[in-house]
């Protein structure tokens, strides 16, 4: 499902379901920057319970942002995925989880379209630097101006897959990262954090689904928790209405196309490589004090309220006069179904379905007529009624000027007054004569008139300015079932064997997303076998079926994931021997990495939407040719090629710290039940980890410009979720005791605009908010004391992928410097770093739905009054310099291979040392 088009005809149909956030910005008081106290009330007017970071989505936009210049190495990235990190923790503010996942090893059936990315960026990655290079010498023998080249080695963004270094180095900063909030960040004071990294078989954004349904099926779990997932794939919206939970929030960055990007050669604004002209920079401010600075402002976050967009499909989906009871639940569930045949992660979209075009809108009317044929009588009388109307309708009605009107609306204004009556009549009557017959099985477009033989053109003005690209398919003429066989399968359309193949495993594969949406995977192994989907006409005879899967499935490992779905051009990131296979002629999976291959646009505009015709790979010939280099793996090599689990962390002031502690004391050797009254009714297993982050113990930072923790007080975990037989079915329906928010929307949010103003999104949840406005005289003001023209550093405390980043969220050690052992150290007075108490601690915040029941965990907490201190650290003395570490990373993959070569950070930051 395409994103941009998904989001982009949700928010037009269902314009309430956007709020804009409130974000609460760091203030500076003499030079010295303020962190935001995530542990006050959420200026948002809500108040979230947990908190899912869909990972991956933050991931690509720090590490090669598309809007600003990318960070110099792997530590710029980290810090800014922190900086990022934080700044959606402050605006969400949850008061009892904190669950990142990271994508792991996915199933067969995602690794297809991840294998047609990769390729894909590869080849366009390898096609935009013979470009760049072309375009540069023609416009120096010009005579042209440009900047020096650098030299330097491209990030490739494919490193971003379980079982590479760099996702290992990224696992092991969200642990030093998760461990310095805790000490130090009074908003996670009393939270639990579990950290799925990419070890972790299974999809980001499927970990987090997979962990609420376990908790769901918990005699303890809070029915009323008030969920906010991160993300910007479309499927996250398909999800949250999956878990029928009352309370579901999505925070994305607010989509904004076609935001200007610099030129790949002179780095100016305004034109693409393809357009650049080698003219000089023009000069930015006086001085060019301006030059560094960008054109862009800093992304803007906005929440997507699934329990609106409820509203908005239970009166959309409600009929009358059904043979069952209606259950909107039940009509969700089959809204979801539906976008699917839209195109997912797992299928091709059906032929003739365009979101753009109204697909959606189109399935939604044929599931309506389709759900209202399903009772005999009501067929019945839909039959009488149709003749009783074709009796009483009149055989001819006029039209135009002489068209009837109700009695006293003959004056009204829109009302015309014919000139020549005689003369309009006769041109009526010719119109009518000379008009086609239309038949009654005849299809009509969205205008009215009958549609062409075959199905409907797409209008040139509903499209891009852009020329169509050639359709070979033509599915508006007659034959366009035999053309989008031969040209798609190349296969005869009337190979009535073949296409039932291809009907078979779509239904399958229909049947597979249904339950990775509702109940998890039910096989890694599966995958639809081809780059097309039949046609829906197609769709004969599918209730026999078979649709069971194969059980007791195991994921790949991370290295096998990564040969199945990395191009040879990526193979760096692989073991040498492996790499080998990808690139040597003699190879016996040689086929599996063309270094070309075609692109079908599919009646689409651009390469990057079109179908990647790339060979599927065969999981046994892969398996049986890497048993042969299996035992060249070094230790750590074996190590990054083993599956994993979640990690929990908490901190000291969490009634979990000190029953965790003593597991570690014991030297427990069994798994152990996590005891839910000390977590807000959270269920598992718990396991010592070997690597864990302990009391007492230094966490070593693996970002040299950031300070070892010293003196620690977190603890960490391996976790486990609720276990279940494997045919267990999790319940799609709103728990017992679940309390519907009150209704948001009132008559006036049906209409897109009111009274001719655009519609525009409330601020914050609170839709009586008065928004504050500066009189001319404020304006003044700001202008006097605001500096104008001040250019700061690029990774400072705006975060990714905005453009502009002010000043530096950490500052490194200095030469000559004594290590300073944390990250907030002496920044302020120890008081003031106490703020009010948690405000789980206190009684609930009122959502509007009345008071809450006191579960055992929330009475527990509220018993707890220990106000948050966090430690007080002296400055050591001695020399200064990076402590010594026990790996030399100079030569990671993924970034410039010279090493951390990377210029100060601007003195000013988050944090005050001085």
């Amino acid at each position: 499902m395409g994103v941009p088009a998904f989001f982009r005809w949700l928010s037009r149909k269902y314009p309430s379901i956007i709020v804009n956030c409130v974000e609460e910005k760091p203030k500076e008081c003499n030079g010295v920057k303020i962190p935001v106290d995530a542990s006050k009330p959420n200026p948002n007017d809500v108040e979230f319970d947990n908190l899912y970071l869909d990972m991956n989505g933050i991931i690509h936009p720090c590490t090669h942002p598309e809007d600003k210049p990318a960070p110099k190495n792997e530590d710029e990235m980290m810090v800014a995925i922190f900086e990022y990190i934080d700044r959606l923790f402050n605006i969400v503010r949850p008061r009892r989880l904190l669950y990142m996942a990271i994508d792991g090893v996915a199933p067969r059936a995602k690794m297809n379209q991840q294998r047609s990315r990769r390729f894909r960026a590869s080849k366009e990655g390898m096609e935009a630097a013979v470009e760049k290079q072309r375009v540069r010498e023609e416009i120096l023998a010009k005579g042209g101006f440009l900047p020096p080249e650098e030299i330097k080695e491209r990030f490739d963004s494919n490193c971003i897959t379980p079982g590479t270094e760099f996702m290992d180095n990224l696992a092991k900063c969200l642990r030093y990262y998760i461990a310095d909030r805790l000490n130090n960040d009074p908003g996670w004071k009393n939270l639990t954090v579990i950290l799925s990294d990419a070890s972790a078989p299974g999809e980001g954004e499927h970990k987090i689904m997979d962990y609420i349904r376990r908790q769901r099926a918990q005699p303890n779990h809070d029915p009323n928790t008030h969920h906010c997932l991160c993300g910007a794939d479309a499927d996250l919206i398909m999800l949250g209405l999956a878990t029928h939970e009352p309370n579901f929030t999505i925070i994305r960055e607010e989509f904004k196309p076609n935001k200007p990007k610099p030129c790949g050669l002179c780095n100016q604004f305004g034109h693409e490589v393809k357009d650049c002209e080698g003219l000089p920079r023009e000069k930015k401010g006086k001085h060019d004090e301006l030059a560094d600075s960008l054109p862009c402002a800093e992304g803007e976050f906005i929440f997507l309220r699934l329990n609106v967009l409820r509203e908005y499909l239970e009166r959309e989906l409600t009929m009358a006069s059904l043979p069952f009871t209606f259950d909107v639940e039940r009509s969700i569930d089959d809204w979801v179904f539906m976008c699917f045949f839209v195109g997912n992660d797992f299928l091709p979209h059906l032929p003739s379905l365009e979101i753009r075009e109204g697909a959606i809108d189109r399935l939604v009317n044929i599931y309506k007529n389709v759900v209202h044929k399903t009772g005999d009588s009501f067929r019945r009388r839909q039959k009488e009624k149709r003749k009783r109307m074709k009796r009483d309708q009149p055989a001819f009605s006029p039209g135009g000027i002489l068209t009837p009107h109700a009695l006293g609306s003959r004056n009204s204004p829109g009302s015309q007054v014919a000139s020549n009556p005689r003369q309009a009549a006769y041109e009526m009557r010719m119109q009518n004569n000379s008009s086609p017959s239309v038949s009654p099985n005849t299809s009509f477009t969205s205008d009215g008139s009958p549609s062409p033989i075959g199905g409907i053109k797409r209008k040139a003005e509903d499209s891009d300015s852009e020329p169509e690209p050639e359709d070979n398919v033509r599915l508006w003429e007659a034959g366009w079932k035999q053309r989008y066989y031969k040209n798609k399968f190349d296969v005869d359309a009337a190979d009535e064997k073949f296409r039932r193949k291809v009907v078979q495993s779509y239904v399958e594969g229909l049947c597979w997303v249904l339950r990775y949406y509702y109940q998890g995977c039910a096989s890694w192994k599966w995958y639809y076998p081809f780059h097309y989907a039949p046609f829906a006409s197609d769709f004969e005879g599918i209730a026999d079926m078979p649709s069971d899967f194969e059980k007791g499935t195991k994921p790949f490992k991370p290295l096998e994931q990564l040969m199945g779905v990395f191009p040879a051009a990526s193979g760096n990131f692989l073991p040498p021997s492996w790499r080998k296979l990808m690139s040597d002629p003699d190879s016996s999976i040689i086929d599996f990495y063309p270094e070309d291959f075609a692109i079908d646009l599919n009646g689409k505009k651009y390469a990057w939407q079109g179908v990647a015709l790339l060979p599927f790979v065969d999981e046994r010939r892969l398996r049986a040719a890497l048993e042969e280099v299996y035992p060249d793996l070094t230790p750590e090599e074996t190590k990054r090629n083993s599956l994993g689990g979640d990690i929990l962390f908490v901190g000291k002031h969490h009634p979990l710290h000190d029953f965790i502690l003593e597991l570690y004391q014991t030297g427990s050797t069994e798994p152990v039940d996590v005891p839910p009254e000390l977590c807000h009714g959270i269920q598992g297993k718990f396991s010592l980890d070997e690597e864990a982050v302990l009391p007492d113990q230094i966490v070593c930072s693996p970002v040299p410009m950031l300070r070892d923790l010293t003196q620690n007080t977190a603890i960490s975990i391996n976790f486990k979720d609720p276990q279940f037989a494997e045919d267990y079915i999790f319940k799609a329906v709103m728990l017992p005791g679940a309390r519907k928010p009150a209704p948001v929307l009132k008559p006036s949010d049906w209409e897109k605009s009111s009274n001719g103003r655009q519609w525009k999104p409330q601020l914050g949840f609170n839709r009586d908010r008065r928004p504050v406005h500066l009189d001319q005289a404020a304006f003044r003001t700001l202008g006097h004391v605001m500096p104008r023209g001040s250019a700061a550093g690029i990774y400072g405390n705006a975060a990714p992928p905005p453009a502009t980043y002010q000043g530096n969220l950490y500052r490194p050690l200095l030469r000559g410097q004594a290590q300073i052992p944390k990250l907030m150290s002496n920044m302020r007075p120890q008081d003031s770093w106490r703020g009010p108490p948690p405000l789980f601690q206190q009684q609930r915040f009122d959502r509007g739905v009345g008071a809450e029941p006191l579960l055992p965990w929330n009475r527990m907490l509220q018993t707890q009054n220990a106000a948050f201190q966090p430690n007080q650290y002296q400055m050591l003395a001695g020399p200064g310099g990076y402590p010594p570490r026990r790996d030399d990373r100079g030569g990671r993959q993924g970034y410039p291979r010279e090493g951390r070569k990377y210029p100060l950070p601007p003195p000013s930051g988050r944090y005050s040392w001085n």
